[in-house]
């Protein structure tokens, strides 16, 4: 089987409206790798809530950006969201089940930990001030020449 490598680069504004775009163009730059509707669906769930976290908790409002790019590295799609907005003062605690620095929205505080559960590998960089970077990685398992 040939290694195979593809890239995506994608900005878009940081309002709700969007998350549902980010979230179809990962699941679209994927489909090469013939993944499993399971592997879809964790994908797009974990997406769903990095492209959220960085709209909700980035940013004051919408009039901000939001970075996604996608790589593929043979049976590896590795995803990265990234924002320039007020960033994580505590990553670790922020990864905890439940936290949440909005509850008057009635947000759950489960993003990291759906992240966690639904992608093989997850890396959280951030910086108060200057923005926070998820990178998640998922091994897409190719059953082709069987």
């Amino acid at each position: 089987m040939e290694n195979k490598t593809n890239k995506m680069h994608l900005t878009f504004d940081a309002k709700s409206v969007n998350e549902a775009f980010a979230r179809m163009t990962v699941m679209a730059f994927m489909t090469d790798m013939n993944p499993t509707l399971d592997e879809l669906e964790d994908v797009k769930t974990a997406v769903s809530e990095a492209v959220t976290n960085a709209i909700i908790h980035g940013y004051e409002d919408e009039n901000e950006q939001v970075e996604l790019s996608c790589r593929r590295e043979g049976e590896k799609l590795i995803v990265i969201v990234e924002d320039k907005g007020v960033g994580i003062p505590d990553v670790e605690e922020a990864r905890q089940p439940f936290y949440t620095t909005k509850p008057e929205q009635e947000r759950s505080g489960m993003g990291f930990a759906f992240m966690e559960a639904f992608m093989d590998e997850i890396q959280v960089v951030s910086k108060v001030g200057e923005g926070t970077r998820v990178t998640m990685t998922k091994y897409i398992a190719r059953d082709c020449d069987q």
